[in-house]
């Protein structure tokens, strides 16, 4: 390997892992809204890591990795569960804790809360889910989804309206 081509990769080296310093936690979060298990999610972002280390050459524009990486997590995610492996749901919190801490009952029902609605998106068909995780979790527009999944914006809002609607119907019966 000549100093040129030694240099370039140890460039990639840097801005991965400068990426992965940035992202990594927030891509875990992402894919364990989208598999039900937290060692599926970390496994989907390091292979991630590795398709973005291996493509970084074909990469038009270094700015454009994080996004890249989000549509790897994505579709990374969606093959695990098309190959039929099967998960736990384990989900991060997706609120920033109080700064005043809740008494013990208000924090059993919001926990209660929470638990219900991560129930809810979890048993959302994958294109639904997918949406509202990316518009509520990566707080993406609808033409940021549209180009992560590779669907068009009115693709976006349709899936992101039924899911809506789903998640608010269940909840009001359970009420």
């Amino acid at each position: 390997m000549g100093e040129r081509e030694s240099l370039r990769r140890g460039d990639r080296v840097a801005a991965i892992s400068e990426l992965f310093v940035a992202h990594h936690r927030r891509l875990i979060g992402l894919a364990a809204l989208l598999v039900d298990d937290r060692g599926g999610a970390e496994e989907v972002v390091q292979e991630a890591f590795v398709s973005l280390y291996r493509r970084w050459h074909r990469l038009r524009d270094p700015a454009a990795a994080a996004a890249y990486l989000n549509t790897c997590v994505v579709n990374g995610s969606r093959k695990g569960l098309r190959q039929g492996r099967r998960f736990t749901l384990l989900v991060p919190s997706l609120v920033a804790a109080p700064e005043v801490a809740d008494s013990a009952e208000q924090e059993a029902v919001t926990r209660d809360e929470l638990g219900r609605v991560r129930r809810e998106i979890a048993e959302l068909p994958t294109r639904q889910r997918e949406v509202l995780v990316l518009r509520y979790y990566l707080d993406q527009s609808e033409a940021e989804i549209a180009e992560t999944l590779g669907i068009s914006t009115g693709s976006v809002k349709s899936h992101a309206s039924r899911g809506l609607a789903t998640i608010a119907q269940n909840l009001k019966v359970e009420r």
